[in-house]
């Protein structure tokens, strides 16, 4: 049950790991660190957090940990015998040792005081099911009741007790093996697969918060696509993320895609994974086609087309981020991306022009460098040649936006002449008519025939300003008249 594991932890925890054991013996208490922390130190990931199991109270324990070691930002929740601090930039949490029984329809966890086996035994996945001894007696020992070691060396993802009540018990667990699997790159035991479809209902008592969280840490990871794929699998998506299972089965046909739209969005998003930690993309990238089953219409000759699928896409993006509770800015971020996500490949086969340049880095804003990353992930091919000549013209289009935006100073673009000075010149107040010659500068700056400056912006605007004011004032008499005829025929009856 019990196998000794050399030099398993970084220096500067096995002084604080001592540190805790020498408190611990000085109380007559066992404490283990266990389950991530203990996982992590194996598989050498860094950490810096440790969980412990206290056999004891556990918040009592922990106040004495502050106390002998100048530890800070102690939180006590005495209804569940949890406690956490930091000591030196680690975050500590001390949990009395417990088990834990399940009502059928909630997944809050009645209570009761137990050991350390009883305490793994209630865990999600063998791999966290370790513990370490810190006692004098035990310290560097790893306690290994459920064969977490054997698994760990197998790549293995298993739980500890039969996987049905597992995941009954606790069914966001269900989430969480296929996020460990992305994580850890560790295939999924085929019991633990079957349990995970048969017990998949489940999930309809969890809260969308704490499903959100895990699908988010499933897109955290280097492969995305691992956990993405089991929950397809498993049909565990159906439930979480029906808009993804859409896609499955459409097939496209195009020089740069070859596998159906759920197989090409898997392939995004673990190529995003590679080029950015930012998980407002990764989002995107999961969800930028999430139009293309509404739109699909098959062509004789071409095969399935998706025209305007980035504008169905835009809608559906803001129902999803709604439902799954997502933040306003979220919502904000997908549309305009997934808005924008065609724009750049279209250039790509036409003559770049730079009044074309000048108004996708205009519709983009401050997202044009995500908007670029994405377009660079949708490509993928099968087949190298392909890949090469998109990649090659993508770098080329890249390249012409620095130009032209070093030469225009193009980004977070706006009227060189504000509102102010456009009502003061023309001897007009606030209304449409300012947005409207505002709007008339911006559009010859965007074309080429104006400077992004002031000095040209505002020579424009006095070659404009009569002929403008002149067409409003005349559209306004015109308006009068017809006004004015429309109440002599009401008031003779008409």
């Amino acid at each position: 049950m019990t196998n000794r594991v050399k030099k398993i932890c970084p220096i500067s925890h096995e002084k604080i790991l001592k540190q805790i054991g020498q408190i611990a013996d000085r109380e007559k208490i066992s404490v283990y660190a266990v389950g991530g922390y203990v996982r992590d130190q194996i598989l050498k990931k860094e950490t810096k957090e440790i969980d412990f199991v206290v056999g004891e109270n556990g918040p009592l324990f922990a106040k004495k940990v502050k106390q002998q070691l100048h530890g800070h930002g102690l939180v006590v929740y005495e209804q569940f015998g949890t406690a956490s601090l930091i000591v030196d930039d680690v975050k500590l949490e001390f949990v009395t040792a417990r088990e834990e029984r399940y009502e059928k329809e909630s997944r809050k966890p009645i209570i009761e005081k137990s050991d350390i086996l009883s305490d793994l035994e209630r865990r999600d996945f063998t791999i966290n099911t370790l513990a370490l001894g810190i006692n004098k007696d035990n310290f560097g020992k790893i306690l290994d009741p459920f064969g977490g070691l054997k698994d760990m060396k197998a790549k293995t993802i298993r739980t500890p007790l039969d996987p049905d009540r597992t995941f009954s018990d606790d069914p966001l667990r269900i989430l969480r093996a296929a996020r460990f699997a992305s994580q850890l790159s560790f295939r999924v035991n085929p019991q633990i697969i079957r349990s995970m479809e048969n017990q998949r209902e489940r999930l309809k008592i969890v809260s969308q918060e704490r499903i959100t969280d895990e699908l988010f840490r499933i897109l955290s990871h280097p492969r995305p696509s691992v956990g993405f794929q089991i929950l397809k699998q498993t049909h565990v998506l159906d439930i979480v993320f029906p808009e993804l299972i859409d896609l499955v089965g459409i097939e496209q046909r195009d020089t740069y895609h070859h596998k159906d739209v759920f197989e090409h969005t898997m392939k995004v998003v673990d190529n995003l994974a590679r080029i950015s930690d930012n998980p407002r993309l990764r989002f995107v990238g999961l969800i930028h086609d999430i139009g293309k089953p509404r739109v699909k219409q098959f062509v004789e000759g071409t095969g399935w087309t998706f025209h305007g699928h980035e504008l169905v896409g835009e809608r559906l993006s803001k129902k999803i981020c709604n439902r799954l509770k997502l933040p306003k800015e979220y919502r904000k971020y997908s549309q305009k991306l997934i808005h924008l996500h065609m724009r750049p490949i279209q250039l790509i086969g036409e003559e770049v022009t730079d009044s074309a340049i000048r108004r996708l880095i205009v519709q983009a804003g401050e997202k044009i460098d995500d908007l670029m990353k994405l377009c660079r992930a949708d490509i993928t091919s099968g087949n190298p040649k392909w890949v090469k000549r998109y990649l090659n013209n993508f770098e080329y289009l890249i390249n012409r936006m620095k130009e032209v935006e070093e030469k225009d100073r193009i980004r977070a673009f706006q009227s060189p002449v504000r509102g102010e000075e456009i009502m003061e010149v023309c001897g007009i107040g606030p209304g449409p008519l300012v947005g409207k010659l505002k709007s008339m500068i911006e559009e010859a700056i965007l074309e080429g025939q104006v400077k992004n400056e002031h000095d040209a912006a505002y020579r424009y605007l006095m070659t404009i300003k009569d002929d403008v004011l002149s067409h409003c004032n005349e559209k306004a008499d015109t308006d009068s008249k017809m006004g004015s005829h429309a109440q002599q025929g009401n008031s003779h009856g008409v």
